[in-house]
């Protein structure tokens, strides 16, 4: 499945088992869904539930929640979580510390949480840390809306990268996003 990351009462992504996050259970107010491909919502329901907290996706993401085709459960035998968002999420919104970046490409919907006073990005499946980026080739993919997603991307100063899968890193963020660029427009 893919990464989640927990910061300041926020629960980022919800496809990793319940429990490992019950720990944190009394303290996660929300859970943001950075897309909603089906390794990142897998348990949203159950995490929600078991939390008490708010779920939070993009308003071109809504989909995923329910159309197993949308969400790519049928690759994985599954079904989608069949819920409504309590929050919708737009390019700018603010999540605590994080500022909501829309970077559509690898979805529709797909979202990063920039930290500016950090410098520290959550990047969902738009850009990973070994210079890689999302598929584009899912229902709601599109190669050129995801590069112009990246660029946008590497105009910020990143230091701390944390992506969807693989292993963040905590300097030179910005740097596996140029990577990440320079690779998508060569047709990587």
């Amino acid at each position: 499945m893919a990464n989640a990351f927990f910061d300041e009462g926020m629960l980022v992504d919800a496809g990793v088992y319940p429990m490992a996050v019950a720990k944190f259970q009394d303290e996660i107010e929300t859970i943001v869904l950075t897309h909603c491909h089906f390794d990142h919502i897998a348990y949203v329901r159950e995490i929600a539930h078991m939390c008490n907290a708010e779920v939070a996706i993009h308003e071109a993401d809504l989909q995923g929640l329910t159309d197993d085709t949308y969400s790519l459960a049928m690759h994985f035998g599954r079904r989608s979580p069949g819920i409504k968002p309590d929050k919708i999420l737009k390019d700018g919104d603010s999540l605590g510390k994080y500022t909501v970046y829309h970077t559509p490409g690898h979805t529709q919907g797909s979202i990063c949480l920039y930290d500016r006073v950090n410098r520290t990005l959550i990047s969902g499946d738009t850009v990973f840390t070994d210079g890689g980026f999302g598929r584009y080739d899912f229902p709601g993919g599109n190669r050129a809306i995801l590069i112009n997603s990246i660029e946008r991307l590497s105009k910020l100063e990143i230091n701390g990268l944390y992506p969807g899968h693989g292993e963040p890193v905590h300097e030179g963020g910005s740097l596996q996003v140029q990577s990440a660029l320079c690779g998508i427009r060569s047709g990587f």
